[in-house]
């Protein structure tokens, strides 16, 4: 009996076949029941605090303090935000736009002094480079309260206390920014450079019309990092101002807080008050600041 080579043809089966691939994809994809009620849950858990903070804001300071506790105002109100603007003694209006220049010079600054140093480890060849590296990235382990005082005294020397530029420059030098970028340049192609070598074009140019606009999610991811650190910064404020009209808005809110009772509405709308701008900045960078984190450990 001869065998012919159609005898021999494996049958394709129902998992082989291009139907069998995309069940198989469809079902790695699938996203469940299950999928769905913990990202409700997760999201509740992040979005209903702040709605109660929100929704204290309209309510009177007796309604506020009533037992049970009501979710809704009994009685809706604007208070609170007539309180925080009225208020002579606390001009709350002066500390959030001392918050925002503070805060945008900082980032500004970071950003420049990070990604200029960042460049440098990362891409030239000079002798102590890992050297200094290494020492940059011994400061992450060291606690930050161990550069209140050098910072005091140097703020002193300078003359800048009780000034935003007491808030803007120390920490400039950010050694996580350094380490943020450099992470990121290393994972830009070095044919991109080259080829503009040939070009004829030098360091700076490379770094200001390659480097730069390629590593854009990694710099607003520091740049939001940055505004986020020194909107909420609280100790290192009250240490250098001393003036209520030169306050930033962390330390202001806690003067709301009287020595033996608390106005919770007046507090909870200056919270509202510093959560808004926080909220706008991260809904407008977010897809930047998921791609720069995401891109970041790339190589290393």
């Amino acid at each position: 009996m001869t065998t012919t080579l159609q005898d021999v043809t494996p049958t394709a089966t129902p998992d082989d076949s291009g139907t069998g691939r995309r069940r198989r994809a469809y079902s790695r994809h699938r996203v469940g029941p299950l999928t769905y009620v913990a990202m409700t849950v997760i999201s509740l858990i992040f979005v209903l605090p702040l709605l109660w903070m929100l929704l204290t804001t309209f309510k009177t300071e007796t309604d506020a303090r009533s037992i049970p506790i009501h979710i809704l105002p009994g009685q809706w109100t604007l208070r609170a935000y007539h309180m925080i603007f009225a208020d002579a003694a606390n001009p709350v209006y002066l500390w959030l736009a001392n918050s925002l220049i503070v805060s945008v010079l900082h980032m500004l600054l970071v950003v420049t002094v990070a990604s200029m140093a960042a460049y440098a480890l990362s891409r030239m060849q000079f002798v102590g480079r890992n050297l200094l590296f290494g020492a940059l990235i011994a400061t992450l382990f060291v606690p930050g309260f161990i550069f209140f005082m050098p910072n005091y005294l140097t703020m002193s020397t300078l003359g800048w206390l009780d000034s935003i530029w007491a808030l803007v420059v120390p920490g400039a030098a950010n050694a996580f920014g350094v380490f943020f970028l450099r992470q990121f340049f290393l994972a830009i192609p070095r044919e991109l450079e080259e080829s503009a070598l040939i070009d004829g074009a030098n360091s700076w140019t490379i770094f200001t019309r390659i480097v730069l606009p390629l590593s854009k999610p990694a710099l607003v991811t520091l740049a939001v990092l940055s505004f986020l650190g020194a909107w909420n910064d609280f100790v290192w404020p009250v240490f250098v101002l001393f003036s209520p009209e030169k306050m930033t808005l962390a330390p202001g809110l806690a003067t709301l807080q009287g020595a033996y009772t608390t106005d919770y509405p007046v507090v909870m709308a200056g919270a509202t008050l510093a959560a808004i701008p926080v909220l706008i900045l991260y809904v407008v960078v977010q897809r930047y600041v998921i791609e720069g984190v995401a891109n970041s450990g790339l190589k290393g």
